[in-house]
C-alpha cells in the first residue's frame, strides 16, 4: 500500500515533492520519482509484495512508459503467466503486471484486474488514471493552470496549489485522449434470480471464502492480521483467514465504564477468537484517550462529519493496535451494505431494500472506505475488505431482499443479515452466538458512542453553533457536534479550496440528498433514514 503523487502538462518536480511530503505514512519503506516530457510521477511505499525489488515508479521501454500504483492486484500472478511470453518482467511487483496488461490491451485492460487501485501510468505523452470499481483507495486531482495534478490524500492535494479539488471517480479510467471513461458501475439488481436458500448459501459461501482467502496475499515475511470485534461480519473474516494462517493475530478495542463493566465488543471478541483459535489482541481505551485522539483522528480523517468521525475514533484505536503486530489487516467493511445489516434498513419496504443497498455500495467510496483508508495509513497499516469483492457486490444485487431481511417467525421483529448468518451457520466456522449476534454499532460495541456528543456540548454553545453555521454556509454544519469538530478541522485545513465535509471536496451533495430524502419518504421510511446518521457517516 502506498502514497502516490503527479502532475501532467508540466515538469514541476517541487510540486511532486510537495504531494509526497505529506505522505509519508502511507509509504515509510521506499521513495521514488521520475520525469519524462511534460509528466512528473512521485511514489512513496509500503512494502507488501515483492519487497526485495518492487521499487516506483516502476519504467519500461527505456524510461519512456511508467506507472505508480496504490493498491493490491489479487490476480497478479495469473495475468503475469498469461503475460510472461511476450513482456519481460523485471520485478515480482503486481504493480508492474498493471504496466504491462495496459501495453497488451490498452486502457481497457484495467477491467481484468481483480483488486483495490488508485494508478497512474504514463506511456510517452500520453497519461493514463484509474481507481478501482468501489473507489476502495482514494484519489484525487486538481488543476494548476493547465496542469493536472493528482495525488492519495486531500491534503497532499491542497500543497500543490490547486483552485478546487475533485475527487477521482471510483469504477472509471481518465486518458488525456478520450477523458473520464466508465468501465464499472453496481450492477442493476436482479433479484429474482435466486430463490432457494440452499443454492443461495452455497454461493455466498463459496464466493466469500475466495473473497477472503485471496486478500492474504503477501511476501512470507510480511504478517496479515485480522480485525475481530465479536460481531458476524469481522469474526468470519478472521475464522476464513484463520484456516490459512495458523495463530491469526486478531485485534479488538473497547472501554470499561465507570461500573467496570466491559463494552460488548471486548467480551464478545474472546469467545470468537477462542472458536476459531486466534492469537487475540484487545486496546482498552478510555475517555481522556478518546479526547486526546479526537483531533488526529479528524485531521487525519480530513472531515468533520460528526457520525464518520464517531466511528473513525474506535477504528484509529483498532489500527494503532494492529500496527503493532501486523502489516495488513483484514477488515468486515461492507457487509452491512451488501447484506442490508443496518438497523435503519428494517423501515423498509421489502421492495425499496436492495435499491437502498445498491445507493449505500454506491456511495462507500465517500463514506466507511475514507475512513477505513486514512486510519489504516496514518499507521502505515494496509486494510482489505472481502465482502466488497465485486463478485460479493454482484451476488448481492441477486439476492432476494426477504433473504437478508428476514421477518422472524410469531413476532413484528426482523433480523438483518439473516442469509449470510444461514449461510455459515453448522460450518464450524463460528459459534452460534457470535453468527447470530445482535447487530451493533462500531461505536456502540466499543462502548463510545455518545463521548464526541458529550464533549461538545460542553465546549459549543447554541449561541456559537449559530454563528460557526452562519459564518460557513457552504459547510454542512447540523449539530453542535458537527460545529465543534469543524473547529478543529480549519485549525488543520484553513484554505477555502477543502472548505466543507466530504460533499464539498468530492461532489456528492448532502444538502441534495437530504431534500430527496425529505421529498420522497415519509412514516417508518423517514424515520429509517434519519436513523442512517448514527449508522452510515452521513448528516442529516
Amino acid at each position: 500500500m502506498c502514497g502516490i503523487a503527479g502532475c501532467y502538462g508540466g515538469r514541476d518536480i517541487d510540486i511532486v515533492n510537495r504531494m509526497l511530503d505529506a505522505l509519508p505514512h502511507r509509504g515509510p519503506n521506499d521513495r521514488g520519482i521520475h520525469t519524462f516530457s511534460s509528466t512528473v510521477l512521485g511514489h512513496t511505499r509500503l512494502s507488501i509484495v515483492d519487497v526485495a525489488k518492487g521499487h516506483q515508479p516502476i519504467l519500461g521501454n527505456d524510461g519512456r512508459t511508467g506507472i505508480i500504483c496504490n493498491g493490491e492486484i489479487y490476480n497478479f500472478r495469473e495475468l503475469r503467466e498469461r503475460l510472461s511470453p511476450k513482456y519481460r518482467f523485471a520485478t515480482d511487483s503486481d504493480t508492474e503486471v498493471i504496466l504491462h496488461l495496459y501495453q497488451e490491451k490498452g486502457p481497457e485492460g484495467v477491467t481484468d484486474l481483480d483488486g483495490m487501485f488508485a494508478f497512474a501510468i504514463f506511456d510517452g505523452d500520453d497519461l493514463i488514471l484509474a481507481r478501482d470499481p468501489i473507489g476502495i483507495k482514494p484519489l484525487y486531482y486538481g488543476y494548476v493552470g493547465d496542469q493536472l495534478c493528482f495525488t492519495s490524500e486531500l491534503g497532499a492535494m491542497t500543497l500543490a496549489g490547486v483552485g478546487e479539488v475533485h475527487e477521482f471517480p471510483a469504477g472509471h479510467y481518465y486518458t488525456n485522449k478520450e477523458g473520464f471513461v466508465q468501465y464499472y458501475q453496481v450492477p442493476e439488481i436482479q433479484d429474482h434470480l435466486l430463490n432457494d436458500v440452499e443454492e443461495v448459501s452455497e454461493h455466498i459461501r463459496n464466493t466469500f471464502v475466495r473473497a477472503v482467502k485471496k486478500r492474504l496475499l503477501a511476501d512470507r515475511e510480511i504478517h496479515v492480521g485480522s480485525f475481530c470485534s465479536g460481531g458476524i461480519d469481522s469474526s468470519l473474516v478472521a475464522a476464513i483467514a484463520a484456516e490459512e494462517i495458523p495463530h491469526l493475530h486478531t485485534f479488538v478495542v473497547g472501554m470499561i465504564d465507570e461500573n467496570g463493566n466491559e463494552s460488548d465488543d471486548l467480551k464478545a471478541s474472546r469467545i470468537a477468537a477462542e472458536h476459531i483459535g486466534s492469537t487475540h489482541h484487545e486496546l482498552i481505551f478510555t475517555e481522556e484517550d478518546y479526547y486526546e485522539a479526537l483531533p488526529t483522528v479528524i485531521n487525519k480523517l480530513e472531515s468533520y462529519d460528526p457520525s464518520l468521525v464517531r466511528c473513525a475514533v474506535p477504528c484509529y484505536f483498532t489500527c494503532k493496535l494492529a500496527a503493532e503486530y501486523v502489516t495488513v489487516v483484514l477488515t468486515g467493511e461492507g457487509a452491512d451494505e451488501i447484506f442490508s445489516g443496518y438497523h435503519y434498513m428494517k423501515h423498509y419496504p421489502m421492495d425499496k431494500l436492495n435499491w437502498e443497498a445498491r445507493r449505500c455500495i454506491s456511495n462507500l467510496h465517500n463514506i466507511n472506505l475514507q475512513r477505513a483508508d486514512r486510519m489504516g495509513m496514518y499507521f502505515s497499516l494496509e486494510l482489505r475488505v472481502p465482502f466488497l469483492d465485486v463478485a460479493m457486490v454482484d451476488l448481492a444485487m441477486k439476492i432476494p431482499p426477504e433473504l437478508k431481511m428476514r421477518q422472524l417467525e410469531n413476532s413484528d421483529g426482523k433480523i438483518e443479515k439473516w442469509i449470510l448468518r444461514k449461510a455459515f451457520e453448522g460450518t464450524g466456522y463460528l459459534p452460534d452466538d457470535i453468527l447470530w449476534r445482535y447487530k451493533v454499532q462500531y461505536t456502540q460495541g466499543a462502548g463510545c458512542e455518545s463521548l464526541g456528543e458529550k464533549l461538545a456540548e460542553s465546549e459549543v454553545s447554541e449561541e456559537e453553533y449559530e454563528r460557526i453555521k452562519a459564518e460557513n454556509p457552504k459547510a454542512v454544519i447540523n449539530s453542535r457536534e458537527a460545529a465543534y469538530y469543524f473547529k478543529i478541522f480549519r485549525q488543520f485545513h484553513p484554505q477555502d479550496s477543502v472548505l466543507g465535509s466530504i460533499g464539498i471536496w468530492t461532489g456528492f451533495d448532502f444538502d441534495e440528498e437530504r431534500e430527496r430524502v425529505r421529498g420522497t419518504v415519509d412514516g417508518d421510511l423517514k424515520h429509517a433514514r434519519e436513523e442512517e446518521v448514527g449508522e452510515r457517516g452521513m448528516t442529516y
